[in-house]
């Protein structure tokens, strides 16, 4: 019996009668050989640590678009605390650990530039719509190493998938990272908005405040007990009504007074704008993308738009930036 097997058999033996056991994975769509050290979940996690779309989430806005300070978060210390978050009450309730870590790091994978304001320019920009999930599934299965995909297993697939509000995955580890994604947000965004001076304590009612907590670390410690102590031995993944319902209010808060509040959102507009026009000119010079989306066009007949979004969903913000300036911006004429 070799390493994985036995870790296999710790799971059988010591995770909970509801958690996804490795060796009960549904596989991969490509299928391979069995690495003799890791289990299938801790190959997808690794392979979705070590690609470049993973990277890439460190220069990408989570909320506040190019902040001027260190400590504001972006999309991927977004994912890290998620990750995180998941990963405590995955082991409080004897799930399995690795398949919630996998889905979380992957959940964000396709997220554009400027956030969701680029989300949105895209998904206006594009006759086929776009979405940051869906984009999510497409990056680990087509344009990741070359345009392979990193060959995950389907409950992997599956929670990244199904990480949004109106969606719920199959299993309850993904359900664990679906709430844990709304948690680490409303926690992390309220955080940095407290920060920037966008909103203080004294703007959450004092019967909210009671209930959940009177500081964000307070929160979020009651937030991750209830789905703990509400989920305990179940089937499903949840919270206790009252304090579901308290992290919706909390929620609508953060939407009436950062995530529209126009001081903090000033920037978006122009940033949509940028990405609206990268679209549309790229979509009339395919052949100026780099050379391998270039190439799913030529060559492999994959559909302009949907490689047109690939292509500018894959940038970074900073990134983005320079390509409009250098598409758009005149330079200076010099004899060199």
């Amino acid at each position: 019996m070799n390493i994985r097997e036995r870790m296999e058999e710790r799971e059988a033996a010591m995770l909970s009668p509801f958690a996804t056991l490795s060796r009960n994975t549904k596989g991969r769509d490509i299928p391979e050989d069995e690495c003799d050290v890791r289990t299938a979940f801790q190959r997808d996690r690794d392979r979705i640590l070590h690609c470049k779309s993973f990277r890439r989430l460190k220069d990408k806005t989570q909320v506040f678009l190019a902040p001027h300070g260190d400590h504001y978060r972006n999309r991927l210390t977004h994912t890290l605390e998620v990750s995180q978050i998941a990963r405590t009450i995955a082991k409080a309730l004897c799930l399995n650990e690795d398949l919630v870590e996998a889905i979380a790091l992957g959940h964000d994978l396709g997220h554009t530039p400027f956030g969701h304001a680029g989300e949105r320019a895209l998904n206006e920009a594009s006759p086929n719509g776009f979405a940051h999930y869906k984009q999510s599934v497409r990056v680990v299965e087509v344009l990741e190493k070359n345009g392979e995909g990193l060959n995950l297993t389907w409950e992997v697939r599956d929670g990244i998938l199904n990480h949004r509000t109106s969606s719920m995955p199959s299993t309850l580890e993904g359900q664990i990272v679906r709430l844990s994604d709304k948690i680490a947000y409303i926690h992390h965004d309220m955080d940095d908005a407290q920060r920037a001076g966008i909103i203080t304590e004294d703007d959450i009612p004092i019967t909210l405040r009671m209930l959940l907590g009177y500081t964000t670390r307070e929160r979020l410690n009651t937030f991750v007990h209830s789905i703990i102590e509400t989920s305990l031995d179940c089937d499903k993944i949840t919270m206790a009504p009252e304090i579901l319902e308290g992290m919706r209010d909390l929620r609508a808060i953060m939407f009436r007074n950062v995530y529209e509040n126009p001081v903090a959102k000033k920037e978006e507009t122009k940033a949509e704008s940028m990405l609206k026009e990268l679209y549309h000119w790229y979509s009339d010079h395919p052949e100026r993308m780099s050379r391998e989306y270039a190439e799913m066009i030529e060559y492999r007949g994959e559909d302009k738009a949907t490689v047109v979004c690939d292509y500018l969903s894959g940038m970074t913000d900073q990134y983005s930036m320079l390509k409009f300036r250098e598409i758009f911006i005149p330079k200076g004429w010099s004899v060199f």
